[in-house]
């Protein structure tokens, strides 16, 4: 997970320039997929255009910025709308490491099947909010590896919940989400301040949690359940 904090943000722009990072903002620009599955943007963001809040509080999607995020509650699933900063921890590979990420760490809260920490540059996954007083994942029928569907710009990619981050914070997804959506998945300097919503399936599991295609499989499914229910 990582702090991000707005002046760093501001800054971003000559960072960018000054470390040679063009290539990987310019690969960020042609995700692999503009649509997973069948289920489309529109029918499931029409489906959480209003929130009944069960979080006992709001989250930050930044360090300097107000509490504005609640978590809220559907049919089968958990929703949010915030930001989405980059989680590049886990397994070193060439776009996560300690070089190329300031708030790295070489763990996640899950695990693959191996035991090894996840791997952010090529596994979709999205941080949830430690549990705290202002809301409990756990106990609201989220678990590690649960199907996550995550929408921005119109487009739909199935993650997976790998980690956990600040008990404040929310809007957090992995290098491997961000490059998918078409969001500079760059982890200092990368993300987007706004536009995503997070969709995620009460008591589901993807076995093994490192097959993306089992997460786009099973979030399919989960998804035209969850537009029959809702």
């Amino acid at each position: 997970m990582r702090l991000r904090t707005l002046t760093l943000t501001a800054a971003s722009g000559a960072a960018l320039l000054a470390a040679g990072l063009l290539p990987a903002h310019a690969s960020a620009a042609a995700p692999r997929s503009a649509q997973e599955g069948t289920v489309s943007a529109a029918d499931l963001l029409a489906k959480v255009t209003s929130c009944s809040q069960i979080s006992s509080g709001k989250y930050k999607t930044d360090d300097e910025t107000s509490a504005t995020v609640p978590v809220c509650g559907k049919n089968g699933a958990v929703f949010w709308k915030a930001d989405m900063d980059i989680d590049c921890d886990g397994q070193r590979t060439t776009n996560c490491n300690e070089d190329r990420d300031p708030w790295y760490q070489d763990d996640t809260a899950f695990h693959q099947s191996d035991g090894k920490p996840l791997k952010a540059e090529t596994l979709p996954y999205v941080v949830v909010p430690s549990s705290s007083s202002i809301w409990n994942y756990s106990s609201a029928g989220i678990k590690g590896g649960g199907v996550v569907a995550v929408i921005y710009n119109n487009k739909v990619e199935y993650a997976v919940v790998g980690d956990t981050g600040p008990t404040k914070i929310i809007g957090e997804a992995s290098y491997a989400t961000a490059k998918a959506l078409g969001i500079d998945p760059d982890p200092e300097t990368g993300g987007t301040d706004s536009g995503v919503t997070y969709i995620l399936f009460k008591n589901s599991t993807v076995s093994p949690i490192e097959s993306h295609s089992a997460a786009v499989s099973l979030g399919d499914q989960l998804a035209k359940q969850f537009i029959a229910a809702n």
